[in-house]
Parts: structure tokens; C-alpha cells; sequence
């Protein structure tokens, strides 16, 4: 079975209870320069943006409309404004979530967790500490990481350019 196959073997058998379930852990630990109490978090995100970025929920697949933006651009966080990607290494992986092969410098911070006895790297903003996905090493060259990010925890700012 290839790389390709096993993934969506193995998401199609958990992509739902993931959906529904969310990750092992809410939002990392620890001090971040932009922090709010959780009522001003819940106030300044809609209800799945809060889910996502501060409960570490996983959106439905397919249901991001970042995952087919192919502009030229950056995605930030959608808490705090942080730029996380440059549109020119996003790719389609065939998964149904925006995937990238490399985030810009600092913006992003990892931990490993377990979740349904799976091992994984969860992926959160370096300046709000919002959950933003998980890295993946079945990713394309150069890097051969997959950045696998929940859509609704990112906005995206168009440089006017087609990619």
C-alpha cells in the first residue's frame, strides 16, 4: 500500500471521530504574547474558530474554502494575525484541509500527543498558542513535512497574484 493510500486508509477510517472528537489537547501551556481570558477568546472568534483554535477541535474535511485558495498570499492565524504560511508552499494533498510543506520562520509551534493510541505532532500558533493542525512527514520535497492545518483557525491575505 503506498504513502498516499495508507493516508487515506487511515483517514478515512478516523477523519469523522476526529471531527467530532477534536485532538487530545486543547491549547498548549504556557505564556504567549497574546493571551485573553477564555470569555475574550470566545468573544473574539466565531464559535468554530474558538473550537479549533482554543479547544483543539478538528474541522470536517473539505469544508475549509482556504484548502482551494490558490492565490498568491499569506495565511495568518485567525486569533492573533500571525503570518504562519506563504502560499508558496501550500499543495494539495488530496486530504480535504489546507496542507503546507514549510511554515515561515517562528510562526509555529509543535508538541507531540497521543490520541486514539495514534502518536502525532500537534501544530499551534508561536504568538497566541492557538491549536492550528498537525505535521505529517509524508509531505512533498523539500522538506517532506505535511503541515495538515484546520482552515478555519487561518486567514488568508491575497498579494493580488494568481500562484
Amino acid at each position: 500500500m503506498t504513502a498516499f493510500n495508507r493516508r487515506l486508509f487511515t483517514l478515512g477510517g478516523t477523519a469523522s471521530v476526529v471531527a467530532m472528537a477534536g485532538s487530545a489537547a486543547a491549547t498548549p501551556t504556557g505564556t504567549f504574547a497574546v493571551s485573553y481570558s477564555d470569555a475574550e477568546w470566545q468573544r473574539r472568534l466565531t464559535p468554530d474558530q474558538y473550537a479549533v483554535l482554543r479547544r483543539g477541535k478538528t474541522e470536517r474535511a473539505g469544508s475549509s474554502p482556504l484548502d482551494r485558495e490558490k492565490r498568491s498570499g499569506t495565511f495568518h492565524c485567525a486569533g492573533c494575525d500571525l503570518a504562519l504560511f506563504a502560499s508558496a508552499t501550500k499543495y494539495d494533498s488530496g486530504t480535504g484541509w489546507p496542507s503546507f510543506w514549510h511554515p515561515l520562520e517562528g510562526a509555529v509551534g509543535t508538541r507531540p500527543e497521543t490520541f486514539l493510541f495514534f502518536r502525532q505532532t500537534e501544530v499551534h500558533c508561536s504568538r497566541c498558542g492557538g491549536h492550528l493542525g498537525h505535521v505529517f512527514g509524508d509531505g512533498p520535497p523539500p522538506t517532506g513535512l505535511r503541515y495538515c492545518m484546520n482552515g478555519v483557525a487561518m486567514t488568508f491575505k491575497s498579494t493580488g497574484a494568481s500562484s
